[in-house]
């Protein structure tokens, strides 16, 4: 696992299936085989030679490095993951320690900034997206996996499928969302996905990063401002306008709302009535020429 340009060797392979098999994401695989392979090639040896005290020199090696405490976390997973899934050593992983990860409170936007840093977005298909992603507070990979037929303007509803942990749930459909939704469909005529990229494949999220970086200078924020933080907003926003807190956890797809909040099922016909903060904003939809 320590040559990127030979050939797939069969432990990387092993590993890989393993992942598909547990129906990882495509960024949790490609997140977890960077994972194993750094922690290869700091030792100089296959992954599969090395024990619980390598794995403590790396982790080491990385708090010296200044890796900030989620990627450190996440390489964590991913040894935890190779060890007990793809070596079978089950008594490794309970014994490789997480870090404790400091609670910071999220930059949230009023709802003034929100319309300010969407309008700062020049592309129409980037703009489109994050509004789309504010909306409905909508993860990053949620909104570019997004396709025509999730859009259920009949009951005003968006389905997302195989969201984190690979669930599908359903959201409201703003109004206003919907006017955005049509203006930005005739003018760009999207086929498959609702944000087309390169090919027959979705925008690339990155996209979408880079976007968020570039309205943000644009609108001259001082807050960092990604795609989480504006389902960060959406959520605290309707939180403010009253929102009942189990809609809330099962708009976000959460299991937990903020690690204490009892996963509560809430019916599409509630789902679909509730008002998104979108619909209380008032910005143009076409980027001018």
């Amino acid at each position: 696992m320590t040559n990127a340009t030979a050939a797939v060797s069969p432990l990387r392979r092993r590993m890989i299936d393993d992942m598909s098999l547990r129906n990882l994401s495509p960024a949790t695989q490609r997140s977890y085989i960077h994972a194993v392979k750094r922690f290869s090639q700091f030792h100089g040896r296959s992954p599969d030679q090395l024990g619980l005290e390598d794995v403590r020199a790396f982790q080491v090696y990385l708090v010296s490095q200044g890796v900030s405490w989620g990627a450190l976390n996440q390489t964590v997973c991913a040894l935890r993951f190779f060890y007990g899934v793809t070596l079978d050593r089950a008594e490794i992983p309970e014994r490789i320690a997480y870090a404790r990860t400091p609670r910071k409170l999220p930059d949230i936007l009023s709802a003034n900034e929100v319309v300010r840093f969407l309008e700062a977005v020049p592309s129409l298909k980037a703009r489109a997206a994050l509004t789309t992603a504010y909306a409905a507070g909508l993860r990053a990979s949620e909104t570019v996996n997004l396709k025509i037929g999730d859009i259920d303007s009949d009951r005003m509803l968006i389905q997302v499928r195989h969201g984190k942990g690979a669930k599908d749930r359903t959201v409201m459909l703003s109004p206003q969302l919907l006017e955005v939704l049509r203006t930005y469909w005739r003018l760009a005529r999207p086929e498959r996905w609702l944000f087309p990229g390169r090919g027959d494949k979705p925008i690339d999220v990155q996209v979408l990063h880079a976007a968020c970086r570039s309205a943000t200078k644009a609108a001259g924020l001082i807050k960092r401002v990604s795609v989480h933080t504006l389902r960060h907003s959406f959520a605290t926003h309707l939180l403010e306008s009253g929102t009942d807190i189990r809609i809330i956890q099962v708009l976000l797809g959460h299991s937990n709302l903020s690690t204490t909040a009892r996963y509560t099922h809430v019916a599409a016909t509630t789902i679909s009535k509730t008002q998104s903060p979108f619909d209380r904003l008032t910005l143009e939809v076409v980027p001018p020429n």
